[in-house]
């Protein structure tokens, strides 16, 4: 790569700040009724932070350094024509503590062609002229495929044709047989024919092309000289960040869009399995390859998934879900132990006759851990209006004013079936039953970074979504609480960079706010008390308790921080908080408002509403 031609070495020793959770003890319950389950774990003590790093080359001098690090650790990327644009997102991203970049990708898509052989467009109108230049001995490159493979064998013939674009570039392991399938360099653009059997199947040789008349599947992928992929893991290493790269997305069924189209997916199984054996040849041993995204977004509701070898069970099957499971298990076989990241987005809007409860999103979540995927990301769809940040003593009050374009004038106990909590506590729940059954697949928030933009988007590009803020973005994350592992967000680009301030600025200026998720009751030695699990709360930090009917709010000092191991499942850097507090001072059944505040008095966007089981 032209900005890495030097490189100057430097091992970064960079021991992770690990922060410590704590559990309660046995028999106690969280203050949501939970009993949380206990832990041998030893306690971890904060580390030093990582030493300073730093490298110079045309695209300017940074620094390794991660000053501001903030709750969300993982952001999505589009792709981009600029190395030096990488450079700079891999370095703002890390500033705030993100460990994980996940690639946007693109689909295949089948396509008619004209009588010359030349690729149309999507709607079959006009010749596309990205692939235009796809020449091969002055024939399109498609009806010089279907040349070369009727010169073979005068049975053969081409049944579909595909295309797929990419800023990857690929090395021998796409092909097959090279004596049919092979690069075209056009400028620069990089062509790859591909053939593949349209029953499915991937010859290791070419002796069935000459032996039988067959039909196939021209696959034509429009690429770049250099590879994109190369400089991102490259990029990955020296910040410390896992990429995932897109697999291909599957073509959509005309009919519904919503849905991977049954007739492309032996073809997209083959393009994957070809793209991945390339990938295993040349990043097999690369640490900063994470695993695979799968872009093909579904809703989460009550879906089916069987996997079953019957043909008739599995007409049953989500379609999607087939992809994701077909696409998995090559990702099995050729790059064992790299985990397949889904993002299915949640709608929860009453009046919309497909929206589903948490309980069937639940549901469906045990069906996607059933195709194998290691790690499931749900849209909080807050960014969309299709769910809320609320309490569940907050559903008679009118939904947030940003919302209403999208649900009306309602209160939130109307417009949704349940706040984003709702959902990912019963998410939780079901990804802890797939665990006793095998499948022990990760549950991730991607907090969705933008908002119904009225007019306003952050770019053209962006369509409807604009910029949001960082109390916001507090808020969401709040919301997700306890339950998940780890919080990754859509997306950096565009909607971390646009505004002034943008997005990222305000994180950098307020990153050490305090931002609870959960709150349970803990008694220590003999005084009763709450233990707080979040972000950024020291000691110095104080903790004010509400409840109706209460004379004045009870305002406590943190009194410990990170006392005991902490629970399972939890992101990187959450700590908890100790204050002494009667709970018997609470009426039972009372709803508590929990609002913690730095020691500098900058309080926390959202109080925790607690109703503690006495």
């Amino acid at each position: 790569m032209r900005w890495f031609t030097a490189l100057l070495g430097v091992a970064i020793l960079a021991a992770v700040a690990a922060v410590v959770l704590v559990l309660p003890r046995d028999g106690e319950k969280a203050a949501d009724g939970r009993t949380p389950i206990a832990s041998s774990v030893p306690a971890r003590t904060p580390s030093t932070p990582a030493p300073k790093a730093e490298f110079t080359d045309p695209c300017g001098t940074f620094d390794t350094a991660m000053p501001t690090p903030y709750a969300v650790t993982g952001y999505w990327l589009i792709p981009t024509v600029d190395h030096c644009t990488w450079r700079r997102q891999f370095a703002a991203i890390h500033r705030l503590g993100g460990d994980t970049v996940i690639r946007i990708g693109w689909g295949l898509q089948a396509r008619r062609v004209d009588d010359e052989g030349r690729v149309l467009d999507k709607n079959g109108e006009k010749v596309d002229p990205r692939y235009e230049p796809c020449v091969e001995d002055g024939l399109p490159c498609e009806a010089a495929a279907e040349r070369d493979l009727q010169a073979a064998n005068p049975g053969n013939r081409v049944s579909w044709t595909f295309v797929y674009r990419t800023d990857e570039a690929f090395g021998p392991g796409l092909f097959r047989c090279p004596e049919f399938e092979r690069k075209i360099p056009v400028g620069k653009t990089v062509f790859y024919r591909l053939l593949v059997n349209e029953d499915g199947s991937d010859d290791p040789t070419c002796d069935n092309i000459r032996a039988k008349g067959r039909g196939y599947h021209v696959i034509l992928i429009a690429a770049a000289e250099k590879d994109s992929l190369t400089e991102l893991l490259d990029l990955g290493d020296q910040f410390g960040v896992k990429v995932f790269p897109a697999l291909p997305l599957a073509p959509r069924d005309p009919a519904l869009q919503s849905r991977a189209a049954k007739q492309g997916t032996n073809t997209l199984t083959t393009l994957t399995r070809r793209i991945l054996q390339d990938y295993g040849d040349r990043f097999g041993d690369r640490a900063s390859l994470g695993g695979f995204y799968q872009p093909f977004e579904v809703q989460m509701r009550d879906m089916r998934y069987s996997g079953s070898s019957d043909p008739e069970e599995a007409k049953k099957d989500h379609p999607t879900l087939r992809v994701y499971a077909s696409q998995h298990e090559i990702v099995e076989q050729e790059m064992p132990g790299r985990p397949i990241l889904v993002s299915p987005y949640l709608d929860a809007r009453k009046r919309l006759s497909f929206s589903a409860t948490p309980q069937e999103v639940a549901r469906g979540f045990e069906a996607l851990a059933r195709t194998g995927v290691g790690i499931i990301a749900p849209q909080d769809s807050r960014g969309t209006g299709k769910v809320g940040l609320f309490w569940p003593d907050e559903r008679d009050e009118k939904v947030d004013e940003r919302l209403r374009p999208v649900v009306g004038e309602a209160d939130n106990g109307t417009a949704y079936h349940g706040s984003t909590r709702d959902y990912y506590r019963e998410m939780s729940a079901a990804r802890d039953r797939m665990a006793e059954q095998g499948y022990n697949v990760q549950l991730w928030a991607n907090v969705e970074a933008f908002e119904p933009s009225k007019g306003e988007p952050c770019e053209v590009r962006t369509g409807d979504r604009g910029r949001t803020d960082k109390k916001r973005l507090d808020a969401a994350v709040t919301q997700a609480g306890r339950y998940v592992s780890k919080i990754v967000s859509y997306m950096w680009s565009d909607f971390y960079t646009c505004g002034s301030p943008s997005l990222s600025e305000e994180i950098t200026r307020d990153w050490n706010r305090p931002i609870p998720v959960d709150a349970v009751r803990r008694p220590r030695d003999i005084q009763d008390g709450v233990e707080i699990r979040g972000y950024n709360m020291p000691m110095g930090a104080k903790v004010t308790l509400t409840w109706e009917g209460q004379e004045t709010p009870k305002v406590v000092e943190v009194a410990g921080v990170n006392l005991n191991p902490p629970p399972p499942n939890q992101p990187a850097r959450m700590e908890t908080a100790w204050i002494p507090f009667d709970w018997t001072q609470v009426p039972p059944g009372q709803w508590v408002e929990v609002e913690v505040a730095a020691p500098d008095g900058r309080a926390a966007a959202e109080a925790l509403h607690v109703r503690v089981a006495l």
